[in-house]
């Protein structure tokens, strides 16, 4: 079996997780090896944070074996290197073992980081010093930046706060100018990249009709459980959902309100979603409402799969150690 990696990307809420464990089961049976789902959601590495990140539920984990989830606690900081790494050294062992891997979920960044081999600078976050520099304000900042990094500064819009910090924080620690330590070092494997994606009204109702499922399934619990636990000022409770659930339970909205706010942020965080995967050349997208979806997206995995294995040079046989010369 030639490997290869299966990417399943697109918004949040377009089905890629039901998706990714129909293909995953029918792999099963056409490489008679258990295909295993990669996790590639900034949120799913974090335990305790279950129905807010929409995370596979235990009977879905029982069906395809998922990694990349539950990985760390909420108090720790997960970087795209670390996240590089695990998902790099877990493709390894399935293409050792000849077992499919399918790295699905909807944080662009960590598919990129190994869809293309980024190369990341191997700095861990420096909270004082990312204080300092965000006290001095964005338009110092930048300015700083175009000083230390001109290459970097215009890779990066002037109102881009976050990716302004990285670069000076990395040029800071390392001595380098982070332009000088990035790069792309693709896999060599073949890839098999695919998006779904539907109209905007239907999306709006799919995020609706999940985050009402979400309610039902307890969420206003969990975080109550985890605001209990780690505290108003944990990070993660500051994320989409979290955050206006928090507002919620101080009493600043109604479970109705928090509702909607949430609906509304996710319909705008699936926008740029669509933006970033809609961005990537070698994406082949597929109608999440199609009715013959998963028949269209077989016939195509497996067209690629084949097209794979045709242009993958053959590797020239042993010499028998019993033969004469």
């Amino acid at each position: 079996m030639v490997p290869f990696l299966l990417v399943i990307g697109g918004a949040t809420a377009t089905g890629k997780s039901g998706l990714a464990i129909t293909l995953a089961q029918r792999l099963t049976l056409a490489a008679d090896r258990a295909a295993v789902i990669l996790s590639a959601d900034s949120r799913q590495v974090y335990r305790e944070f279950d129905i807010g990140t929409a995370k596979p539920s235990s009977l879905e984990r029982q069906q395809v074996p998922h990694y990349l989830i539950d990985i760390c606690d909420p108090t720790e900081t997960l970087t795209l290197a670390q996240y590089q790494r695990q998902a790099q050294a877990l493709i390894q062992q399935c293409h050792q073992a000849s077992t499919p891997p399918l790295l699905v979920g909807g944080t662009g960044l960590y598919i990129d980081a190994v869809v293309k081999g980024l190369r990341i600078p191997p700095v861990a976050p420096q909270p004082a010093l990312r204080r300092q520099l965000e006290a001095l304000g964005q338009p110092h900042c930048y300015t700083l930046l175009k000083q230390l990094d001109a290459d970097a500064a215009q890779r990066i819009h002037p109102n881009d706060p976050v990716r302004t910090v990285r670069a000076l924080e990395v040029s800071y620690v390392t001595g380098q100018p982070m332009s000088v330590l990035q790069g792309e070092s693709p896999p060599q494997y073949p890839i098999l990249y695919l998006a779904l994606d539907c109209d905007s009204l239907a999306l709006e109702r799919r995020i609706a009709q999940r985050t009402q499922a979400m309610i039902e399934a307890g969420f206003v619990d969990e975080v109550t459980h985890l605001l209990d636990k780690y505290g108003p000022d944990l990070p993660l409770l500051q994320t989409l959902g979290y955050a206006e659930m928090l507002r919620h339970l101080r009493g600043d909205s109604s479970l109705a309100a928090a509702q909607a706010e949430i609906v509304q942020h996710t319909r705008q965080f699936a926008k740029r979603q669509r933006t970033w995967f809609r961005n990537r050349a070698t994406v082949q997208w597929f109608d999440a409402d199609a009715d013959d979806l998963i028949d269209r997206v077989w016939n195509w995995v497996t067209g690629a799969w084949l097209s794979a294995i045709a242009s993958t040079p053959p590797k020239p046989p042993k010499k028998p150690r019993w033969s004469v010369e």
